[in-house]
């Protein structure tokens, strides 16, 4: 059963793989190692290998595709870098609630940087163009994933969504990501560099 299975995870992987951007999993390889060690971003590798559900379990001889998907947006240069966003009321709340769902226990410098690091893929060319598809881009936040997202925002949230747009948005120093290392499952963070530690999170590049 084990070998018919694996049988078949290669042969998907073949499917989404032209063979000239091939690559063969060596024993020790990660996937943030394989990214890294072919110039492309994680969010890129997984991208171009939407076989792959679990970032953290690839199969020795499984292969990757190197080539990035034809879905993957070129590089938005037309985004601002002026950091001036402006959200609607809906995207205020959205915002202000994923701060509460991801931040709650955090003290309000926290709560800033969380609301920044959303903001900040806004506006990178990595990530979506709006508030909305940035929080439910597929697996990037646990709490749209398991419904607390939903939950209404509390008032310390508010007022840093209202921070995170004024005079505190460099809090978290440009970072795309931020975890808690002593509960994170998916340790691929890890080696990314770190920019900023406030309360119990973490904040990366």
């Amino acid at each position: 059963m084990k070998r018919l299975i694996f049988v078949l995870t290669f042969l998907a992987a073949l499917c989404f793989a032209a063979p000239a951007f091939a690559y063969t999993v060596q024993e020790g390889d990660t996937m943030s190692k394989i990214a890294q060690d072919n110039s492309l971003t994680l969010d890129e590798l997984a991208k171009a290998n939407p076989q792959i559900t679990d970032l953290d379990l690839i199969i020795t001889g499984q292969q990757i595709n190197l080539h990035k998907s034809s879905d993957s947006p070129e590089p938005k240069t037309e985004k601002s870098n002026s950091k001036d966003i402006s959200l609607s009321e809906k995207e205020f709340d959205l915002l202000a609630r994923i701060v509460r769902a991801e931040a709650q226990t955090e003290p309000f410098e926290g709560k800033v940087a969380v609301a920044a690091v959303v903001l900040n893929r806004v506006e990178s060319s990595q990530f979506p163009d709006t508030i909305k598809e940035v929080i439910y881009e597929p697996r990037q936040f646990q709490p749209v994933a398991n419904g607390q997202v939903n939950k209404p925002a509390d008032q310390e949230s508010i007022e840093a969504v209202e921070a995170a747009l004024s005079n505190m948005r460099n809090i978290s120093e440009d970072s795309l990501f931020f975890y808690n290392p002593d509960i994170a499952t998916n340790r691929w963070l890890d080696s990314r560099e770190t920019t900023a530690v406030i309360g119990q999170h973490v904040f990366k590049n």
